[in-house]
């Protein structure tokens, strides 16, 4: 099988070709930290942030919140250039805790900043549920008839008993609100979930493919659970390490492939790995291997087993 229903070579709908294929070249996202917070951290909703949340472990050397966004763009574009010479346009991704978690005004400041700068051509935000309204998103969707703007809200989970217990703050009925009125707007909307998460069982984890491709949700990003050092679960780990399953490399490796499987074949793919520098893992971890190293085997898995995304997706819906 050589054309899939997304119209691409690659077994899953991945989010780089869609890209090039709407847009006629690469989309690289450049990581930005504009100081923003999280009402799951600074008392509001409470104190501490979800129990897996360490953001320094996965922020790029350029990316701090004590620069200019001009400056994190600049030299993020600089870090990039080494490792993706054919890049033609960047998103300036604000990724750092919750990104509209301020005033509209405030928002308005940051984000006018970002798509002022000559090289960058649009926004992609990343976000609670929980902290989005409709001035926000009528405010997004103003900004998308000239820039392009890319909507990203951490479900985590699609299962409230999980939601809970990781501390997240929000129920999932708090991510389809969301998910809908993003979308209703026009907006690329996509979602965050990790797999692996406390009490999760792999039967519920890949229902969670099912439950996605009967949203309008537009792109995913799906990673591995990684305990990471100086969280509250890097405790609960260390503790009661009886309360995790996490999944060996192998194992994981034909998780993400069933749960392509039942992904509905339109939504486009972010991620399917994560990786964080070793310094700061708590718990087991695959090695040295690289997160595109990773993917090349998941591939090549899913050549062997000759199969693709939405193979035996039940949803017409997305």
């Amino acid at each position: 099988m050589s054309n899939y229903p997304w119209g691409g070579i690659r077994r899953f709908n991945a989010f780089s070709e869609h890209c090039k294929k709407k847009y006629g070249t690469r989309l690289q996202k450049l990581s930005i930290d504009a100081g923003f917070s999280c009402p799951n951290r600074d008392g509001s909703l409470a104190l501490g942030g979800c129990t897996f949340c360490n953001n320094d472990a996965f922020n790029p050397s350029y990316c701090l919140p004590g620069k200019s966004i001009t400056r994190q763009i600049d030299e993020g574009i600089a870090f990039h250039k080494v490792r993706y010479r054919h890049a033609g346009q960047y998103l300036a991704y604000f990724q750092a805790y919750s990104n509209t978690y301020a005033s509209i005004e405030k928002l308005k400041t940051i984000y006018s900043e970002a798509l002022v700068h000559p090289d960058i051509s649009g926004i992609s935000i990343g976000t609670r549920p929980d902290c989005i309204d409709a001035e926000k998103l009528d405010y997004l969707q103003e900004l998308s008839k000239n820039h392009h703007v890319f909507i990203e809200f951490g479900v985590e989970s699609c299962y409230d008993e999980t939601l809970l217990r990781v501390h997240r703050g929000h129920d999932f009925s708090a991510s389809l609100k969301a998910i809908r009125a993003s979308a209703e707007r026009g907006l690329h909307t996509g979602v965050h979930l990790i797999m692996g998460l406390p009490g999760e069982s792999r039967e519920q984890m890949l229902a969670e493919a099912d439950i996605i491709s009967e949203l309008p949700v537009n792109s995913i990003k799906i990673h591995q659970l990684q305990i990471i050092k100086e969280t509250a679960m890097a405790l609960e780990f260390e503790q009661h390490p009886q309360h995790f399953q996490l999944f060996a490399r192998d194992e994981y490796i034909e998780f993400v492939i069933d749960f392509l499987e039942r992904l509905h074949p339109a939504i486009t793919v972010e991620r399917l790995t994560a990786e964080v520098p070793p310094r700061f893992l708590a718990g087991p971890a695959w090695g040295l291997m690289r997160g595109d190293e990773l993917l090349r085997l998941i591939e090549k898995r899913m050549t062997e087993r000759d199969t693709w995304q939405g193979k035996h997706c039940k949803s017409v819906m997305v």
